[in-house]
């Protein structure tokens, strides 16, 4: 669908809303507000590392503050996150394989601003299973694929992130909810940040578009695909290449008791200039929660682009140039970790929590980059120690806004909190 077609379909939901009760009289109701912050405390061990040999740092990662409030009896809604690694995470996080916006094998910082969406929903009913449309627009994430990993239980970046999610766009997003059925259109601009102190390019609005459907059949299951288009995400200005994404993933939340069950199986695939270089992403996690104790485990293969290295080989030229392509390497990792929920005051939690992810990196290309002669050799393993420290509301689960947030109403099975 092209992104002509997609700005008369908002154009005409805009038209619409107040005939449909969207843009209701806001009669004076008290707002309701939700506060918090969160931070991860980490020691991180890797080897080997680009050139060889290992090392290890001590870092704050996720630094972060929420506020979300509602008002107008739940019609207005707004969601926003301060996110403070430009301070503590400037030169990125260890993390095998892992690439993006000028990284590579190291978790870039995300911008100041994380998150910023202002929401007007509607409820609509429909029977028994009832129904919802909404409107979103600011600052956030575009309705494609899964949930950031940072809400997830697994402390270490997966390799696909920028496979799986699209973030930090100015997006206005229409939304609609049907019992178990949601589904979400949006516009954006395709340029992503170079860096924590940069706002999208306000000029590029509209240039990128996603479509998401969500299924809900069973209580606690959900079932997710997802198509984009984006406007050279790798060139601010434009004139990039232009990828074409596409997501499917289910994930399983469940509570029993004492016991809390989560799980995700996700599929993802990135095509960049219409095939000039296709890579692919299968990943599946797991976490078993049972009273204060919480194991998990993740398993992901997932296929990146080698760029040009930099003389600091742990980053790789901005804006991207098709000849700075050196190839494709597989990243295999698997990673299991434990977290325990330490007795604290109220409102505030500590879960100490340790990780060891081993892993192969595979050349799709030997004959223009060799892992063996840039690391050293092809397997490699990492490990994590840290403590979550927070206060006030949990992370929540970024990127659904108004009608396609899951957590309230006929689908409050279809996630599970985790205690980490």
């Amino acid at each position: 669908m092209s992104a002509g077609l997609y700005r008369r379909l908002a154009r005409a939901a805009i038209a619409a809303a107040p005939a449909c009760g969207v843009v209701a009289p806001l009669e004076a109701q008290h707002p309701t507000f939700a506060a918090g912050t969160s931070a991860t405390l980490v020691y991180d061990r890797v080897d080997p590392v680009p050139g060889g040999g290992s090392a290890d740092e001590l870092r704050v990662i996720h630094p972060v503050a929420m506020l979300h409030g509602t008002a107008a009896g739940g019609r207005l809604g707004f969601s926003g996150m301060l996110n403070l690694e430009g301070l503590t995470l400037a030169d990125g996080q260890l993390a095998p394989g892992v690439a993006g916006e000028g990284f590579a094998d190291r978790r870039h910082p995300h911008t100041w601003l994380h998150e910023a969406v202002v929401t007007l929903q509607h409820d609509i009913p429909a029977g028994r299973s009832g129904g919802s449309v909404s409107l979103s627009a600011g600052k956030g994430f575009a309705p494609f694929g899964t949930d950031d990993p940072m809400s997830r239980p697994v402390v270490r970046y997966p390799v696909n992130h920028h496979h799986a999610q699209i973030l930090e766009r100015f997006v206005a997003i229409a939304a609609a909810r049907v019992g178990p059925a949601v589904l979400e259109g949006a516009l954006f601009n395709g340029d992503e940040p170079d860096g924590p102190d940069q706002w999208p390019n306000i000029g590029r609005f509209g240039d990128s578009w996603s479509a998401r459907l969500t299924l809900v059949p069973l209580a606690g299951l959900e079932l997710q695909g997802s198509v984009a288009h984006i406007a050279s995400p790798e060139h601010r200005d434009g004139g990039g290449l232009d990828h074409a994404k596409w997501s499917l993933s289910a994930r399983f939340g469940r509570a029993a008791g004492e016991h809390r069950l989560y799980g995700l199986a996700e599929l993802a695939r990135n095509d960049e200039g219409d095939g000039a270089f296709i890579f692919h992403s299968a990943l599946a996690e797991a976490a078993w929660n049972y009273r204060r104790h919480a194991v998990h485990y993740r398993i992901e293969r997932t296929e990146r682009a080698e760029e040009q290295r930099l003389p600091d080989l742990w980053r790789t030229p901005r804006p991207h140039h098709d000849f700075s392509n050196l190839g494709a390497t597989r990243w295999t990792i698997h990673t299991i970790g434990y977290a325990f929920d330490a007795p604290a005051p109220r409102s505030l939690a500590l879960a100490p929590i340790v990780e060891v992810s081993v892993g192969r990196v595979r050349s799709l290309t030997p004959g223009s980059f060799d892992p063996v002669l840039f690391y050293g050799r092809e397997t490699f393993w990492s490990l994590t120690a840290g403590v979550r420290i927070g206060w006030g509301t949990r992370l929540h689960r970024m990127g659904r806004y108004g009608a396609a947030d899951l957590t309230p109403g006929p689908m409050r099975d279809a996630g599970v909190e985790h205690i980490h």
